[in-house]
C-alpha cells in the first residue's frame, strides 16, 4: 500500500463524499444487527415465540454474517470493488425488505441469515477502499469515519426503529434498514472511484490470510473482547423495563445514549490508535471490562445505567482498531482479513447474548450481564497480549 493515494481524477468526487457514501451502508448494517435487539419483545409477540427462542433471530444473522464475510470476499476477489459493494448492498437491502414481509418465525430466521451474508464482506471491502483514498498515517481515522455511520445507527437508526416497532410494527424497523442499503447501493455506484481488484488478486491469495496465526489471534480478540458488549446491549431493553423499570418511552433514548458513546470513541480513538495501535486496543479491552462491571451495579437507577451504557459505547471503537491491526497482520490478503473482522464481531454477537441468556436463566438476575462482558473482554485482553509477545519473538527471533 502506498502512503498517499493517487490523484483524484478529474470531476472525481472528494475522499469525504466517498467515505460519506460507505458511511450509509454502515448505518443501515448498524441500525438493522442492532435494533433487532430493541425490537425483540415485539417480534416475538407478534410471530407467538418467547424472548430467549425470538433471540435466536439474532443468532441467525450472525450466524449469515459469519458465513457470508468469508464466502463472498473470496468470491469477489477478481471483481472491481465499486461493483462488488453495490452488488452486496443491494442483496442487503432486498433479504432486509423480505424480513418486513416474514409471514412466520421460521421464514424470518431464514431470511435473517441471508440479510446477514453481505455484512462482512461489505466492511471489509469498504475499509479498503476507505484506506486506499487517504495517506498511510491516518488509516484508522479513515476507518473510524466509515464506521460512524454504524455508530449513529446506534444513535438515529436504533432508536427509530425501537420507536416505530412500538408505534407502527416491528415490520417498519426492516423496511427503514431496506431503504438505506438501496440508498447505499446508489451513492456508492455515483460516488465512488471505479477502482480494480488489487493487482494479482485471487481467491487462492486471499486465502492466505488463513496461514498466518496473527490473522486468528486478532480475530479471536474480537470474537471474544467484543462478546462483553453484546452481552450486555442484547437485554439492555429488558433490563431497563425490568428492573431500571423506566416505560417503554424511555427505552429509545438510552438506547441512543450508546450511540453516542460509540460515536465519541469512533471520532477520538483512531487517532490515538493511528501513533500506537496496540496500546490502545488494550486500553479499550481494560475499559470495556471496567464498564460492564459497573453496570451491574447502575442498572438500578436512570441516571447511573445511562451514564455507564454511554462508557460502555465508547469500548465500541475497538472494532475500528482491530480492523487496521488485521490489515497490517495479513499482509497480501487483507481483502479477507478485512472481511473476517465482521465474522469475528458477529460470533461476539453470538457468544456474548448466549453467554448472557444462560446466565440469566440459571437465576443469576438480569444483571448478571455486566458480569458475562467483563469476564468476555478480560479474556479479549489476554488473547490480545498472547498476540504482542508472541509477534515480539518472532521479531526477535529474526533479528
Amino acid at each position: 500500500m502506498s502512503k498517499h493515494p493517487s490523484k483524484r481524477p478529474a470531476g472525481q468526487p472528494s475522499p469525504g463524499w466517498v467515505i460519506f457514501a460507505l458511511a450509509i451502508g454502515a448505518f443501515a448494517i448498524g441500525t438493522t444487527e442492532f435494533a433487532t435487539m430493541s425490537l425483540l419483545p415485539y417480534f416475538a409477540r407478534d410471530l407467538g415465540v418467547d424472548a430467549p427462542t425470538a433471540g435466536h433471530a439474532i443468532s441467525a444473522y450472525a450466524l449469515g454474517v459469519v458465513v457470508g464475510a468469508p464466502v463472498l470476499t473470496v468470491v469477489g476477489a477478481r471483481v472491481a470493488r465499486r461493483t462488488l459493494l453495490v452488488w452486496l448492498m443491494a442483496a442487503f437491502a432486498l433479504f432486509n425488505g423480505l424480513c418486513a414481509w416474514a409471514p412466520s418465525f421460521e421464514s424470518l430466521l431464514v431470511l435473517r441469515f441471508l440479510s446477514g451474508l453481505p455484512h462482512g464482506a461489505y466492511f471489509g471491502v469498504a475499509a479498503l477502499m476507505a484506506v486506499s483514498l487517504v495517506p498511510l498515517n491516518k488509516r484508522n481515522q479513515a476507518v473510524g469515519r466509515m464506521f460512524l455511520g454504524l455508530t449513529i445507527a446506534t444513535i438515529v437508526g436504533v432508536p427509530v426503529a425501537n420507536w416505530l416497532g412500538q408505534a407502527a410494527g416491528w415490520r417498519w424497523g426492516f423496511a427503514l434498514v431496506a431503504a438505506a442499503g438501496l440508498l447505499t447501493a446508489i451513492l456508492v455506484a455515483l460516488l465512488a472511484p471505479p477502482t480494480p481488484a488489487s493487482s494479482g488478486a485471487s481467491p487462492l491469495r486471499e486465502l492466505e490470510a488463513l496461514k498466518r496465526g496473527q490473522v486468528w489471534l486478532t480475530l479471536a480478540v474480537g470474537a471474544v473482547g467484543f462478546g462483553g458488549l453484546f452481552a450486555v446491549y442484547t437485554y439492555l431493553a429488558d433490563i431497563l423495563i425490568e428492573v431500571t423499570q423506566v416505560s417503554p418511552t424511555t427505552v429509545p433514548l438510552v438506547l441512543g445514549l450508546f450511540g453516542v458513546g460509540m460515536t465519541v470513541g469512533s471520532l477520538v480513538v483512531p487517532h490515538f490508535a493511528d501513533r500506537a495501535q496496540l496500546p490502545t486496543a488494550m486500553a479499550l479491552l481494560v475499559w470495556s471490562a471496567i464498564a460492564t462491571g459497573l453496570f451491574t451495579f447502575a442498572a438500578h437507577n436512570i441516571w447511573t445505567i445511562s451514564l455507564t451504557v454511554f462508557l460502555i459505547g465508547i469500548g465500541g471503537s475497538l472494532g475500528t482498531v482491530l480492523q487496521t491491526r488485521l490489515m497490517d497482520v495479513a499482509r497480501n490478503a487483507q481483502g479477507l482479513a478485512a472481511a473476517l473482522n465482521h465474522s469475528a464481531f458477529n460470533l461476539a454477537n453470538a457468544l456474548g447474548p448466549f453467554l448472557g441468556g444462560l446466565a440469566i436463566s440459571h437465576g443469576l438476575g438480569w444483571t448478571s450481564t455486566g458480569w458475562v462482558g467483563s469476564l468476555l473482554a478480560l479474556g479479549g485482553l489476554a488473547l490480545l497480549m498472547v498476540s504482542v509477545w508472541l509477534e515480539r519473538q518472532a521479531e526477535i527471533a529474526s533479528t
